[in-house]
């Protein structure tokens, strides 16, 4: 009994074994968010912190000027480098604070008496000091100020102590530039860096007495962002590594301007936009003087059209656009002839009002020959071309000389351009309208012809669309075609259109009569590496500051400005690897991936 009753009480006595579940194991091996940020080792120094293989120092504002101005703060908080900013506001009761200035005006007020005693000159501090107490007593009383104590730290990161002397040395050297003092924070780098920590802990606890006027200029959040919602991404904010995603088709209207230098990469901007718009559904339209699309078109499953003498593509000027439900087809006639009086005028060389007339004339009896008077529907019939045209100018009083130079285009070498019925088809998300081996004495020819027809196709079906136009001086060369582009610009925004115009030759653009009011409709601007002969009418056109000018002398490849309605910001266009490939027009690049296609199609057979 005994034995059995020491058997018991030893079962009593053994601690009892409780089952672990598997989530006690589970939340045993997880690491907690503290381990995961913590670094692998930490040691505090006199004037710096070792946090892993980073090097931190902190240091805190000891004193300021009489006059903070506006944005002075501004430079450190875009500073191109990794720090942390603190900023700690504690608000001080307004009788409290009137009590201090009451005992402070009295000692300076009797300093300035014990000076006149004693027969003294002036001293223009203590005015200004007692003026300034006074004052600031007076904004006091009447709530228009309140007054704060304020504590700004800063901690510093680096891969060494040299970088980290550096970067100090910049930053001090732009505080002291201003007044503005401080001084590192020694022997007390532990409080500095945990100060600055997302906390809301002041430790330093080393602040200045600040009024809200003054106070309001340290406000941190001081660069423009260019970031929406939606849209697509056109760059990286260079001031403060922000995304510059944009829509066009959310401004006012939809149009877009870039100017730039050869070689500094506006194609390659412009690429990249339509490849990230495509992406969204846009449809896109270029007309390309340098066949720099066509790998894009491919690459997409685009559609690209060679226009030149010697091509199978043609386009017909005398087409005309199908009648809408809501259209007057007379009002249509009427705009397509005017359109086309403007394409005889840059094919003729120009024309006198006499033979304006004529022009005007010959154009509506050519339709007439067709049955299209604009006296009903028009849709589907057969159009004239431009030989039928040269027919009815040919038996028309003084309208020899007309002929005569009409006949090139008719009979001549260059007969095989617009002498032909339209067998093009634009019914596809993105297509290139190439002209470069147009010659160049028809290039503006060949570009308002095909605006032309591309207008003309925009007007027949709604689309949210893109319409860009390269080197657009040589539309701007003749007033008719710059006249053109100017009322597409303008008009676009009806048939939900975006024209995106770019040039390399600035002064010619702004020149043309239509160069400033295409830029004055246009929302968005891009302005990427200038030369210096350009430079100063940009500066005057676009209010550049002195610092924006040599911004724009001295960017790098894809660096510039990016307007956007009232804003603006430096932008730096980034493109990944894959987008890279296919938007390049780099000739080492471009051959590189020749021969890399040329080896895999070889390892294919």
């Amino acid at each position: 009994m005994a034995l059995l009753d020491f058997i018991n009480r030893r079962k009593q006595e053994e601690p009892k074994v409780v089952p672990v579940l598997p989530r006690d194991i589970y939340k045993q091996g997880a690491l907690d968010l503290v381990d995961t940020i913590a670094p692998s080792a930490l040691k505090i120094g006199a004037r710096e912190i070792e946090l892993g293989e980073k090097f931190v120092r902190s240091f805190y504002t000891i004193s300021y000027p009489r006059f903070l101005a506006d944005g002075w703060f501004s430079p450190i908080v875009n500073l191109d480098q990794v720090l942390d900013i603190a900023i700690f506001i504690h608000p001080v009761e307004t009788a409290s604070a009137l009590r201090d200035f009451q005992k402070k005006v009295a000692e300076v007020q009797s300093q300035i008496n014990e000076r006149e005693a004693r027969g003294l000159v002036r001293d223009p501090l203590l005015d200004t000091a007692y003026q300034d107490l006074e004052s600031l007593r007076d904004n006091l009383q009447q709530a228009q100020e309140k007054l704060f104590e304020v504590g700004l730290y800063l901690s510093l990161y680096g891969d060494s102590k040299e970088a980290i002397d550096k970067i100090e040395g910049d930053i001090r050297g732009i505080l002291d530039a201003k007044l503005v003092y401080t001084k590192p924070a020694l022997f007390q780098q532990e409080q500095g860096f945990r100060s600055c920590l997302a906390l809301g802990t002041d430790e330093l606890l080393v602040n200045s007495k600040l009024n809200s006027s003054p106070l309001s200029s340290i406000f941190p959040f001081v660069s423009f962002d260019l970031t929406s919602d939606r849209g697509i991404l056109y760059g990286i904010n260079r001031h403060n590594s922000s995304l510059i995603l944009f829509d066009r088709f959310s401004l006012e209207n939809y149009n877009s301007v870039v100017f730039a230098k050869s070689g500094s990469g506006k194609s390659y901007a412009t690429k990249l936009e339509i490849l990230r718009s495509l992406m969204f559904g846009t449809d896109v339209i270029v007309i390309d003087p340098e066949r720099e699309y066509e790998q894009l078109a491919e690459a997409t499953g685009g559609r690209s059209f060679h226009i030149s003498l010697s091509s199978e593509h043609h386009i017909n000027p005398f087409d005309l656009p199908p009648v809408k439900e809501d259209e007057d087809p007379k009002d249509i006639l009427r705009s397509n002839i005017i359109n086309l009086v403007g394409l005889f005028r840059i094919m003729l060389g120009g024309l006198s009002p006499e033979e304006d007339a004529i022009i005007d004339r010959a154009i509506s009896e050519t339709y007439a020959l067709k049955d299209i008077t604009g006296d009903a529907d028009f849709t589907g019939a057969e159009v004239p071309l431009l030989a039928d045209f040269e027919q009815v100018l040919s038996g028309m009083e003084g309208s020899e000389s007309l002929v005569q130079r009409l006949s090139k285009y008719t009979q001549g070498t260059w007969a095989g351009f617009m002498n032909q019925p339209t067998n093009i088809d634009i019914n596809q998300q993105f297509v290139v309208f190439s002209v470069r081996d147009m010659e160049d004495e028809l290039k503006p020819v060949a570009m308002y012809v095909v605006t032309h027809y591309i207008w003309n196709a925009i007007r027949h079906e709604l689309k949210k669309r893109l319409l860009v136009i390269d080197e657009a001086w040589w539309m701007m060369k003749s007033e008719d075609t710059a006249s053109f582009l100017y009322s597409v610009a303008k008009r676009g925004r009806k048939y939900y259109l975006g024209v995106a115009t770019i040039t390399q030759d600035v002064e010619d653009f702004l020149k043309s009569p239509y160069g400033r009011p295409i830029l004055t409709n246009s929302s968005i601007q891009l302005l990427l590496k200038q030369s210096p002969t350009t430079i100063d009418l940009l500066q005057q056109t676009f209010n550049l500051t002195e610092e924006e000018k040599y911004l724009l002398l001295e960017a790098g490849v894809g660096e510039g400005l990016f307007f956007a309605g009232l804003k603006h910001v430096a932008i730096k266009i980034e493109a990944s690897y894959t987008e890279d490939q296919i938007i390049t027009s780099d000739p080492s690049q471009l051959l590189a991936i020749k021969a890399e296609k040329e080896r895999y199609a070889s390892q294919q057979k």
